[in-house]
C-alpha cells in the first residue's frame, strides 16, 4: 500500500535546532496510525501488519497492535477540539476495535491473559495489552470511554477486571494489573485493593537518581522510562493519589529521572542504544512527557521538546514508519534487537513516547522556543545504576558497571548473558554485536580466551562503584556453564571527554590469552580501519564518521580488527578494533586507551596515545594524568571496588 508522509515546513523561529513543532509530531502520529488502518480487519480488532508472529500467535499480535496504537491515538486526540472531525473518526475506530476485541465469542475476540499458580503458566501477554488499553482510556476518557454504550462499557470493564485480578512476574509487570484496576476505579467500577500492593512493590525497587530496577535484581534499562515511570504516573492520577505523600514522592523521582535522561541523547538526536525491547524506540521519551504534563520537569522551557523532537526526527530520517509500519529493529529491521516475544505489533509501543500530544497546542512545552545553547558536556555519574554517561565528541556514551539482565544463552555457550546489558560501554552511535558475533564477544568486552579461542562471558557482577569520572566493577568470567576456577576481574574506567582509560586487574589460576575490545562500528559498506601510531593500536571508521579506536598502555602486545555482517543494528557491515595480551598465573594489570567520537575529517591523524594521557602502573595502582588539562587520578584496582575473595571459590556482593 502507498502512503506518503507529508511533514510541515521546518519552523526555525520556534525550533531553531530541530525545526520540528507539534505539527510534525501530529503528522508522524497520523501516518503511523494510518498503517494500522490500512491493514485492519472488518471489526478493527485484528489488523495484520507485515512482520513476524511470536509463539503466542497472530491473534495476540493483532491485539498488541491495537492496544499499543491506541495509546498513540489517545495522545493524538486527548487535546483535540470537540468539533475535530478527524479526531472523532480516529476515536470511533479504536472504540469499535476495543468492543470487537472484548466481545466474548465474537469473530475478533482477543485472547485472555491466563496465569496459574506459581510459577506462572499460560498466556500472559494479554495482561500487558489490557494495561496499555487502560492507559489509553485514561488519556482520552472523554473520546474513548464516555461515548461507549452502557453495555459496551460493562463489556470492556469485565475484560479489564479479568486482567486486574491476575498475578504476574516480579518486574515492571506488577504495574499491568494495577493499570487495569486503576482505570476501573477512575470510572467508578471496581477497587480490589490489589493495585496498591502492586504499586508499593514497584516503589520498593527505587534505587535512586530517578531510576528503578526492573524487579528486585540489579536491572536498569529503558523500562524505567517507558513502563515504570509512566504507569506509576498514570496510576497516581487515576486513583486521585497524585497529591498524597506517595504521589508527590513519585513526581520527585520522575523529575530526577528526566534530569539524568537529558544525557542519553546526542546533539543530533541519536538515542543511547542499551537494554532490551529497543524496537520500542521513541517510547523512551514517555517519562519526559509525563514530567512536562505534570509540570515537574527540571529542564529549562523548550529543552525537553528539543531532545524529544531530535529523537523522533532522527528515527524518521532513517525511515522508521515512513514507507511502512515501524519495523522490528532500530533504524531498520534487525532481529538481533528484538526478543522472542516481539511480533509485528510490538513497535507500536513507540506511541507512548508521543504523550506530549496530550498537551494542548498552546502549552509551554510546545510554545517555548528551543534553547540553542549546547547540551551538557562531560561526564554525569548515575551511581544508583552503576553508570557514567559521557557526552563528548558529538556522541553520548554509557560506561556500564552496574546493570545486568542475563536472559540469553546459546547451545555452544551455556553461560547466560545479553549483548544489550553485558558490555562495558554503549553509545548513541554504536550498537552491540548480536547473533554469531556476540558468541565471539569481541566488542566492549574484556575476555579471557580458551585455547580454542572461545571468549569468557561477563555475568553476575560482584561489586560496583561509581565515583565521579571513575567507575568500576568486579565480575567472575564464565565459560562452559560456570565461572573459571580461581579467576576474577576488576575493571575500572576513567573517562575524560571522548576518551576512556580502561584498567583491568585480572586474577587467574592459569596462564592464557586475553582480549580487550572497543565499540563495534557499523556502516552500509565495510568500515575502514588502520593502525594507531604505528603500534598494535587500531582504529575503525564507519557511517557518519563514527570513529572507534583502542591503543595499549600496559600489558598488551598485539591488535586487530574483528569484522562481521548482519549482526549490528546500525548497519549491514560492522568492525571492532581490539587488543590482545597474555594473562600470567596470579595477578596482572592491563590498561588500554579507548576513543569514540564523530570524525568527519577522514585524513585527520589521531594523536599519539602518549600525547593524550600518561599512565603509571605501580603494583595494582594506576595513575592516570590527562595531557590537555593535567587532571590526575590514582586508583588502586585492588581496593576501589570491594572484591577480596571474589573468585569462583568465594564471590562477594
Amino acid at each position: 500500500m502507498t502512503r506518503e508522509l507529508r511533514l510541515p515546513h521546518a519552523d526555525r523561529r520556534l525550533s531553531p535546532v530541530t525545526g520540528w513543532t507539534r505539527s510534525h509530531w501530529t503528522a508522524v502520529a497520523d501516518h503511523w496510525l494510518g498503517w494500522v488502518e490500512d491493514h485492519s480487519s472488518p471489526g478493527g480488532a485484528l489488523p495484520r501488519l507485515p512482520g513476524r508472529v511470536s509463539r503466542d500467535g497472530e491473534r495476540r499480535e493483532s491485539m498488541e497492535t491495537v492496544c499499543r496504537a491506541m495509546i498513540l491515538a489517545a495522545a493524538r486526540i486527548a487535546a483535540s477540539d470537540a468539533d475535530d472531525a478527524a479526531a472523532d473518526r480516529l476515536a470511533a475506530r479504536f472504540r469499535a476495535a476495543l468492543v470487537a476485541g472484548t466481545t466474548e465469542g465474537g469473530p475478533e475476540q482477543w485472547p485472555l491473559g491466563v496465569t496459574g499458580k506459581r510459577p506462572l503458566v499460560g498466556l500472559t501477554q494479554p495482561l500487558v495489552e489490557a494495561a496499555n488499553a487502560a492507559f489509553a482510556l485514561h488519556l482520552a476518557t472523554a473520546r474513548l470511554w464516555d461515548p461507549l454504550a452502557p453495555g459496551e462499557q460493562a463489556q470492556v470493564a469485565r475484560w479489564l477486571r479479568h486482567h486486574a485480578r491476575l498475578d504476574t512476574w516480579p518486574s515492571n509487570w506488577q504495574l499491568f494489573p494495577a493499570m487495569a484496576e486503576g482505570f476501573l476505579r477512575s470510572v467508578g467500577w471496581e477497587d480490589t485493593g490489589k493495585g496498591a500492593r502492586h504499586v508499593a512493590r514497584v516503589e520498593g525497587w527505587y534505587a535512586g537518581d530517578g531510576w528503578y530496577t526492573d524487579g528486585p535484581e540489579h536491572r536498569f534499562d529503558y523500562y524505567s522510562a517507558w513502563a515504570i515511570h509512566p504507569y506509576l504516573w498514570a496510576w497516581y492520577r487515576m486513583t486521585d493519589a497524585v497529591h498524597t505523600p506517595a504521589g508527590q514522592r513519585h513526581l520527585e523521582r520522575l523529575a530526577a529521572y528526566v534530569g539524568s535522561f537529558d544525557r542519553f541523547v546526542a546533539p543530533d538526536g541519536s538515542l543511547l542504544h542499551v537494554g532490551r525491547s529497543l524496537t520500542y524506540r521513541t517510547a523512551a521519551l514517555a517519562a519526559g512527557w509525563c514530567a512536562e504534563i505534570s509540570g515537574v520537569s527540571p529542564l529549562r522551557p523548550g529543552r525537553w521538546r528539543r531532545l524529544a523532537s531530535g529523537v523522533l526526527r532522527r528515527f524518521v530520517d532513517h525511515g522508521v514508519g515512513v514507507d511502512g509500519p515501524p519495523s522490528l529493529g532500530w533504524y531498520g529491521p534487525h532481529d538481533g534487537t528484538t526478543q522472542e516475544y516481539s511480533g509485528f505489533g510490538s513497535p507500536y509501543y513507540a506511541g507512548i513516547g508521543f504523550l506530549g500530544l496530550a498537551l494542548p497546542a498552546d502549552a509551554a512545552a510546545w510554545r517555548s522556543t528551543e534553547p540553542e545553547d549546547g547540551a551538557h558536556q562531560g561526564a554525569t555519574a548515575i551511581p544508583a545504576a552503576g553508570w557514567t554517561v559521557v557526552r563528548a565528541g558529538g556522541i553520548s556514551r554509557l560506561v556500564n558497571h552496574g546493570t545486568e539482565h542475563v536472559t540469553m544463552a546459546f547451545e555452544t555457550y551455556p553461560d547466560v548473558d545479553d549483548p544489550h546489558y553485558a558490555k562495558l560501554s554503549y553509545s548513541t552511535h554504536t550498537a552491540p554485536e548480536t547473533g554469531a558475533a556476540f558468541v565471539r564477544n569481541v566488542d566492549s568486552h574484556l575476555a579471557l580466551l580458551a585455547p580454542d579461542g572461545r571468549a569468557t562471558r561477563r555475568t553476575g557482577l560482584r561489586g560496583v562503584r561509581v565515583d565521579g569520572s571513575v567507575s568500576g566493577s568486579v565480575h567472575l568470567p564464565h565459560l562452559d556453564g560456570g565461572p573459571l576456577p580461581g579467576t576474577a576481574v576488576c575493571t575500572v574506567s576513567v573517562v575524560h571527554g571522548p576518551w576512556e582509560v580502561r584498567c583491568h586487574l585480572v586474577r587467574a589460576a592459569r596462564e592464557g590469552a586475553l582480549r580487550d575490545g572497543a565499540h563495534a562500528v557499523a556502516a552500509p559498506e565495510p568500515p575502514e580501519s588502520g593502525a594507531w601510531a604505528g603500534g598494535p593500536g587500531r582504529w575503525v571508521r564507519g557511517a557518519d564518521g563514527v570513529l572507534a579506536a583502542i591503543a595499549p598502555l600496559h600489558g598488551y602486545h598485539a591488535g586487530g580488527v574483528e569484522r562481521s555482517q548482519g549482526t549490528n543494528a546500525l548497519g549491514r557491515h560492522s568492525a571492532t578494533p581490539y587488543l590482545t595480551g597474555v594473562q600470567p598465573v596470579g595477578e596482572h594489570v592491563h590498561v588500554s586507551l579507548h576513543l569514540l567520537r564523530l570524525d568527519r575529517v577522514p585524513d585527520r591523524p589521531l594523536p599519539h596515545p602518549q600525547d593524550v594521557v600518561g599512565v603509571v602502573v605501580d603494583g595494582t595502582a594506576v595513575t592516570v594524568r590527562w595531557a590537555d588539562d593535567g587532571a590526575e587520578t590514582c586508583t588502586d584496582l585492588a581496593t576501589f571496588v570491594p572484591w577480596d575473595g571474589a573468585t569462583a571459590a568465594g564471590p562477594v556482593r
